[in-house]
Parts: structure tokens; C-alpha cells; sequence
């Protein structure tokens, strides 16, 4: 799976700070995504980040044929 949070953030012009105050996602969770060593995200966490961030989940993430 391909995390484009990183991606997206700098297209938006958005910093981790940005999306946090906006959103109340913790600026750690927000870390470990931007830094990809995120292992899961909560359903809660996701749709508030697709809503701030005009997305949707499938722009986030994407599955790669090499995860499959």
C-alpha cells in the first residue's frame, strides 16, 4: 500500500501543524503518517484527514500490485 499524505500535504501547501490544529489529529499520528511508519489508521482518524484534505481515501492510499 502507498501512503500520499506526504504527496498531497506538499501539493496543499500544508504543514503537519496545519492539518493538525484543523482536524485535533495528534501531531504523533500525523507524524508516523508523513514519515510512513504508520502500521494502521483508525476509520475516525482517515475520514478526518479525506474531509480537511478534499480526498478521497483512494488518493491517500494506494494499493500496489506488489502488495497484493
Amino acid at each position: 500500500m502507498h501512503n500520499n499524505f506526504r504527496v498531497i500535504l506538499a501539493k496543499k501547501e500544508l504543514s503537519i501543524t496545519d492539518v493538525s490544529r484543523a482536524t485535533g489529529i495528534s501531531r504523533t499520528t500525523l507524524n508516523s503518517l508523513f514519515y510512513k511508519r504508520a502500521k494502521g489508521i483508525q476509520f475516525q482518524t482517515l475520514e478526518a484527514l479525506c474531509v480537511y484534505l478534499n480526498c478521497d481515501v483512494g488518493e491517500l492510499f494506494e494499493i500496489t500490485k506488489e502488495a497484493v
